[in-house]
């Protein structure tokens, strides 16, 4: 970054000819060396240099978009000057490869957590109750009302009992993509490291069948894994007296299982933001990527997702795949959200939302180029399918929608058992079964939503806090929640409707 001490204005590389304000600017002020033409709002855009009708806008050294008109020296620079154009498919692969220096195993940092007889490790211990299709969602959500603070108290091992119901499960075709996609969802969630148990509730007659889930992804059936039907057991009240019990003789087991020591490899954490807003490329995401780096260092997983929200900067990391075939997997999904998005008289650049807008990012280029900074620096050693299971520890990528629900949901399914959420506009959600620490990436969000933010990125900004500290700051943090300490989110409560698996496909 250049920027001069007290300077109003925020260069980010040399070869941009823009800057962001600091703070309000008025028309005569003087930021990053050049006269301000007329009001700028805090975190929006300037011009530096005058910039020609069709001459590429620059931040970050790279293209966020093209000036609609001349473009004045001072200027604001948004949505009523800059155009969008879709991204170049001239693509490099492995040709960045900045591998982190790893910890040596006797010397890796440990967490408290649950080590399952499969060998991975939760940072939760929750009894899960899933649904095959919304038509059982009520009977879940009253199962899981039947454990409260007094019941669950006699269980200390135990973080909850929790309803995960969606909107889906039947009128879909058995073949198709949205249909695959939801089946890895129960089948991550249901051997997720965070849960102990799991009872399955189905209403009986609909396309996502419970038992081709057991039979397509070898599951027993087992005191700990339980299944029912609405219609089989005969009617709404006897399913909840009779998943009530199923759900009371699973808690003496599921406390049988402590926390002990197991190593910072273990750790999977889902790398996410929301609410995005300029700040979120210049604070908290790149302080997020230091910590991703450190984790990586120590054999651990940091998962990016939300592929169009890094349309515009997936160039940067193919060329950080570890072979050209992983390379090619990251554009074969740009290519299928490209199609996508035609296919239903959309655009790419739908994303960013009018919030985003309002925090000073203008178009998805632009917010591409900051969300992925989450990622760090260190090779890409995976792409995934949405809710596709993630077998190669380091930094990966697991193809979602930008909306934050439906990507957590799929980075869980995945395996995850942290997430780190990043957000300039504010967010107050949760993600059961996994505990979510809550970045901002402004001082002033921070102080005003104390009750949901866990760590200020801000400081970078506000004190000049190197964003090595605050990445620091969130490494450290992580091990200690997966330790057991509560984040806001989960001091609130959050986390029980957020279970929000992705729909792709036709509704029939």
């Amino acid at each position: 970054m250049d920027q001069q001490v007290g300077d109003a204005g925020l260069r980010l590389n040399r070869a941009d000819n823009v800057a962001v304000a600091i703070r309000p600017l008025r028309a005569g002020d003087e930021a990053a060396g050049v006269p301000v033409a007329e009001p700028i709002p805090r975190g929006h855009k300037f011009a530096l240099a005058p910039i020609a009708k069709g001459d590429a806008v620059l931040k970050y050294a790279q293209v966020i978009g093209y000036a609609a008109g001349d473009i004045a020296t001072g200027a604001h620079v948004h949505t009523h000057n800059v155009e969008f154009r879709g991204t170049a498919h001239d693509y490099e692969f492995s040709t960045d490869l900045r591998h982190a220096t790893p910890v040596a195993e006797a010397e890796r940092d440990t967490f408290m957590g649950y080590r399952r007889t499969n060998g991975k490790c939760g940072t939760r211990n929750f009894v899960a109750i899933l649904t095959s299709v919304n038509c059982s969602a009520t009977a879940a959500h009253k199962i899981a009302a039947a454990f409260g603070p007094e019941e669950l108290a006699g269980y200390p091992n135990i973080d909850g009992v929790a309803a995960f119901v969606h909107g889906t499960g039947c009128g879909m075709g058995a073949n198709d993509e949205g249909f695959g996609a939801l089946q890895r969802v129960m089948w991550g969630y249901a051997k997720h490291p965070n849960v102990a148990g799991v009872l399955m509730v189905g209403l009986g007659c609909e396309v996502n069948q419970i038992d081709w889930l057991l039979e397509a992804y070898g599951i027993e059936k087992g005191p700990m894994f339980q299944t029912m039907n609405i219609q089989d057991v005969a009617g709404l009240r006897r399913t909840v007296e009779a998943g009530i019990e199923k759900v009371r003789a699973m808690l003496p087991l599921a406390n049988e299982t402590q926390r002990e020591p197991c190593p910072a490899s273990e750790l999977m954490v889902a790398l996410q933001c929301g609410g995005s807003d300029a700040w979120s490329g210049i604070t908290a995401n790149p302080a997020l990527g230091y910590a991703c780096d450190l984790l990586v260092a120590q054999g651990g997983t940091g998962v990016l997702a939300e592929t169009p929200e890094i349309y515009g900067a997936e160039h940067l990391l193919t060329r950080r795949a570890v072979s050209a075939d992983v390379g090619q997997r990251l554009v074969d999904r740009i290519l299928w959200w490209e199609d996508y998005t035609a296919r239903n008289h959309g655009s790419m650049d739908n994303n960013p939302s009018p919030g985003n807008k309002k925090g000073g990012l203008t178009t998805i280029l632009e917010k591409s180029l900051g969300a992925a900074a989450k990622g760090g620096t260190t090779p890409l050693t995976g792409v995934y399918k949405y809710a596709e299971p993630v077998t190669a520890p380091g930094f990966a990528f697991m193809d979602s929608p930008g909306y934050d629900p439906a990507s957590v949901t799929g980075q869980i399914a995945s395996g995850c058992n942290l997430v780190i959420f990043t957000t300039g506009r504010g967010s107050a959600a949760g993600y059961k079964p996994a505990p979510c620490i809550k970045v901002a990436t402004n001082s002033e969000l921070f102080g005003r939503m104390t009750e949901d933010m866990d760590v200020n990125a801000g400081r970078i900004i506000s004190e000049g806090v190197p964003i090595e500290e605050v990445g620091r700051e969130i490494y450290d943090m992580l091990l200690g929640v997966a330790s057991g300490e509560v984040t806001k989110s989960e001091a609130e409560g959050l986390g029980d409707y957020e279970f929000v698996p992705w729909q792709i496909g036709a509704v029939m």
